[in-house]
């Protein structure tokens, strides 16, 4: 049982991921009270049917072995690609930050989010958790993402597992 939202952004803005990722949660939520969210980069394929899109008890990075990083991790607190987070799980770390425009250091800050709320990161084997990234010209980063993301543990917020509501500070 499972349902597909696409959220894209329409505007001239400077692209905002954690904005997107944000409302795609608020908007699938509004439609169906679901347990797991798996956040998914539109250029990312599974390439193996061994990696499960399910939330276990604990954050899990899916993107483990990607084509384009010779199937390897980048670095090992990576948290971006696919990620899979329970719907409790989503709401006690806050989401994901709306601060971050242009490209980078969201999905670190998320990362930095589940481990301030005791939650662990876990992932399938490199031999499971593989994806091909689809060709496309790579954005410059952000030069001001790393000044975000230093500011990032000051914005994150204990909430009550009973909130309903997100800030995405």
């Amino acid at each position: 049982h499972y349902k597909i939202y696409i959220v894209n952004q329409v505007d001239d803005l400077t692209f905002n991921r954690g904005t997107l990722m944000n409302v795609g949660f608020v908007e699938a939520m509004a439609d169906f009270n679901w347990t797991c969210a798996i956040f998914h980069d539109v250029d990312l394929l599974p390439e193996d049917d061994r990696n499960l899109y399910t939330c276990p008890q604990q954050p899990r990075h899916m993107s483990v072995a990607v084509d384009k990083f010779s199937y390897k991790l980048p670095y090992p607190d990576i948290f971006g690609g696919v990620t899979a987070l329970l719907q409790d799980h989503f709401r006690r770390i806050n989401g994901y930050s709306n601060k971050f425009w242009g490209w980078g250091s969201e999905d670190d800050d998320v990362r930095r989010r589940v481990e301030f709320h005791n939650l662990t990161v876990t992932r399938y084997e490199e031999d499971v958790a593989r994806y091909k990234m689809i060709v496309h010209k790579q954005e410059d980063p952000n030069p001001a993402r790393n000044s975000v993301f230093s500011e990032g543990p000051e914005r994150f917020v204990l909430l009550s597992p009973s909130l309903l509501h997100l800030f995405f500070c």
